[in-house]
């Protein structure tokens, strides 16, 4: 904890918060997917306000198309990659065995954790100087090819309109082995629907399908 705290750079006044942030939920029921939650809407707020600062001339599309690239599972992934974050992850055995250290889904929902617990420490400021200091330029955001939610915007966002959006439409199964289905919409209108093991999962897989279909391959 401590030394994860120094690659941070930021010191907790209460280190609980971190300790729940790195906890994935395999290792109980005090896990880190509530903040998770509050993470994913402090990055999009101080990614948006970066983002309008400091490109003065971009249209409302491509600003959007930046924060999503910055935003993204791949971008989250990489900055956690970075600080070490899986070697800190308090998880059980069998999800470390089977490569839980490195699941881009599971480093990207701790990078989101990481930052509500350093907001609901510090303030938005302080979480503010995690993502200045942390985050790569969008030409330096590592992208898989497997990523169809940035290959889906790409492709609607061409001619400037508005960026996809998604939505869980169902779930199913016990919360340690739980299946996810997501739909993507444009303009309030499903374009294809997807399932995943997590909602990530699903929702890449729902903008592959969208893919296929507008793209017919």
């Amino acid at each position: 904890m401590q030394a994860f705290m120094k690659a941070l750079g930021y010191p907790f006044k209460n280190p609980e918060l971190l300790r729940r942030a790195l906890t994935h939920p395999s290792a109980g029921p005090q896990d880190n997917q509530r903040l998770e939650f509050l993470g994913d809407a402090v990055l999009q707020y101080i990614m948006s306000d970066i983002l309008y600062a400091t490109h003065p001339d971009c249209r409302e599309g491509q600003l959007t198309h930046l924060r999503a690239l910055l935003v993204c599972e791949a971008a989250l992934s990489q900055v956690a990659r970075s600080m070490h974050v899986g070697e800190a992850l308090l998880m059980d055995r069998g999800e470390e065995l089977t490569g839980g250290r490195d699941k881009p889904s599971v480093l990207c929902d701790a990078m989101e954790a990481i930052l509500a617990a350093v907001y609901l420490d510090g303030g938005l400021d302080a979480a503010r100087e995690i993502v200045l200091r942390c985050w790569p330029k969008p030409e330096d955001v590592h992208r898989p090819m497997q990523d169809s939610k940035g290959a889906l915007q790409e492709h609607l966002q061409k001619d400037g309109g508005d960026a996809p959006t998604y939505d869980i439409v169902s779930q199913d199964g016990p919360p340690h082995d739980r299946t996810f289905e997501s739909a993507v919409y444009r303009y309030g209108v499903e374009l294809a629907r997807g399932v995943g093991k997590t909602k990530k999962q699903a929702e890449q897989a729902a903008a592959l399908a969208a893919l296929e279909k507008l793209t017919g391959k």
